[in-house]
């Protein structure tokens, strides 16, 4: 019985990977183009890799892009992530919220997990299906419908949450009987149609 063969490193696939993710890639990643931990290791040593977090590496000839925060979040969750709350916001363009923390969805049988959540991420859980995402990039997202539910249910100012559902009724993103539970979170402050108030 013949041992099994160690994968030969294969730098055009290692890059494939990370092209697609701005730059970024995982250790497990990795491994599936053959590259093994330690190799890894002599990479960053040797400047051709930047260790961005624990079993997250980026290469060096790819500039940091704008986004790679939620990439590298995302590759921190094994791809279970969905961007959401006023990241999806942000990432749609629909308000004028500046998050300053990753909002990150991961599925409800992940509650039960133990693990370190890097600081710059807020942690939500429920299962999103397909018909409930969009994509930014690799990264995938909660749609314009399900990110105005997810911050009617949550802690967003009426302010940005009336903004953000208009700007998406008049995009034509959604339709105004998606958006029943947002009119609802809305009717204590004067609900969907109204004017925002002026400071």
């Amino acid at each position: 019985m013949s041992e099994p063969t160690t994968p030969v490193p294969n730098w055009d696939q290692l890059y494939e990977t990370a092209a697609a993710q701005e730059g970024l890639l995982t250790t497990q990643q990795a491994a599936q183009a053959g590259y093994s931990p330690q190799l890894l290791v002599h990479y960053v040593r040797t400047g051709k890799l930047l260790r961005v977090q624990r079993g997250i590496y980026r290469l060096v000839h790819f500039p940091a892009g704008d986004h790679e925060d939620l990439v590298a979040a995302w590759l921190w969750s094994e791809m279970a992530g969905v961007a959401s709350h006023e990241t999806a916001l942000s990432l749609h363009g629909l308000s004028d919220v500046l998050p300053s923390r990753l909002h990150l969805t991961l599925p409800l049988a992940w509650k039960r997990r133990r693990f370190r959540v890097p600081p710059e991420v807020v942690l939500h859980h429920g299962d999103i299906p397909p018909e409930d995402r969009a994509w930014f990039g690799a990264v995938p997202m909660t749609n314009p419908r399900r990110t105005l539910i997810d911050c009617a249910r949550g802690d967003l100012s009426p302010e940005l949450l009336r903004q953000a559902a208009r700007s998406a009724l008049a995009r034509g993103l959604v339709a105004a009987d998606e958006l029943a539970e947002v009119a609802e979170a809305l009717k204590p402050f004067g609900g969907l149609g109204a004017k925002p108030k002026r400071i």
